[in-house]
């Protein structure tokens, strides 16, 4: 209902004849219902619309077996799995402190059974003076767009346990180390850990491809920047490492654009990205690792460098779509959409 509102209430529409026209010409030209045409199409600017992902070409992405071995995706969209893969390859990632599946609590070759408070809170107590750190992120090993994510932090644990406790042996958690980010960043917005979101692109010729990267931003207090929990997006130059000029919310977030950070006023528009190539780099090297042709990676930006936090085998194609103004466009994209519409 909010896209709808967004739509209906969004002030620079194209007209309803030029609407009525490009629908018809995407039903002909994609050969489906073009519901997505009412989530971004609509507006004035968007003169290239052929040129966006549809539906069924986005499904095709995120779910043809020609892309994915499901060997692969299981191991990709877990994060627990990620992370204990991880620790025995190159692949640089948050360091695992320990993680729990209910009220088992795993720490290095361990398991505590924890049936109270007290005694969660001496686990953790420990954790923190053997790993000398003073907060801990939690993350859900099967959920996205950073729901259920929280830290808790060595000076306040007894407070964060008496919010988190039933949650958290209700559950299954992923618990890693606090990642420091780069001080230019945080000039942006320091609140969350702000990642990139790469794509990756293994090609019918073998090469690697780095077909997008997006940056994204929490707004507020909140400890995630996904947009699909209300941060937003800019999409990065690939060929300078910059941003982009205008960020943009989720439809479902209001569908706005934006040109700065709304809590830190920062200009978005020519902010140099740290360790870029790097950063690539890095996405390219775990492909060679975890050769899935189509994978979304987490990438934060460290004061020593790039970060992988997490991949997904269903990136969230939309959110490319916009920030590159169709990904069509991309000729490797091209190729593969048409290349799998034939299979």
């Amino acid at each position: 209902m909010n896209r709808i509102r967004v739509f209906l209430k969004h002030p620079d529409k194209k007209s309803l004849l030029k609407m009525i026209k490009e629908i018809i010409t995407l039903m002909v030209k994609k050969r489906e219902i073009p519901f997505y045409y009412f989530k971004y199409l609509y507006r004035k600017k968007v003169t290239n619309y052929l040129d966006y992902i549809s539906f069924r070409e986005q499904v095709l992405l995120v779910e043809h077996r020609s892309l994915h071995n499901p060997d692969y995706v299981a191991l990709i969209n877990n994060k627990l799995y990620f992370a204990l893969f991880c620790k025995r390859t190159s692949i640089k990632t948050p360091k695992l402190i320990s993680y729990n599946l209910g009220t088992c609590f795993f720490f290095n070759d361990n398991v505590v059974q924890i049936s109270n408070k007290e005694q969660l809170s001496e686990f953790f107590e420990n954790l923190f003076n053997i790993h000398k750190t003073d907060e801990l992120f939690f993350r859900p090993p099967s959920d996205f767009g950073g729901k259920g994510c929280f830290k808790i932090k060595k000076l306040e644990l007894q407070n964060d346990l008496d919010n988190i406790y039933e949650t958290l042996i209700n559950g299954n958690f992923v618990h890693t180390e606090v990642i420091k980010q780069h001080d230019d960043i945080n000039k942006i917005h320091s609140k969350s850990v702000n990642t990139i979101r790469f794509i990756s692109l293994i090609t019918s010729k073998g090469t690697i491809e780095i077909i997008s990267s997006v940056f994204r931003f929490g707004v507020g207090d909140s400890v995630v920047d996904n947009a699909t929990s209300g941060g937003f997006f800019v999409g990065i130059d690939l060929e300078k490492g910059v941003l982009k000029s205008v960020g943009h919310y989720l439809p479902e977030h209001g569908g706005g654009e934006i040109t700065e950070h709304p809590d830190s006023g920062f200009k978005l528009e020519g902010f140099k990205v740290p360790y870029f190539k790097e950063a690539c780099d890095i996405v390219k090297e775990a492909v060679k690792i975890i050769p899935d042709r189509f994978i979304g990676w987490d990438v934060a930006i460290t004061p020593n460098g790039p970060i992988i936090i997490e991949s997904n085998a269903e990136p969230h194609v939309p959110v490319s779509d916009i920030s590159y103004g169709g990904l069509l466009k991309n000729p490797h994209i091209k190729n593969l959409v048409e290349e799998l519409k034939k299979q």
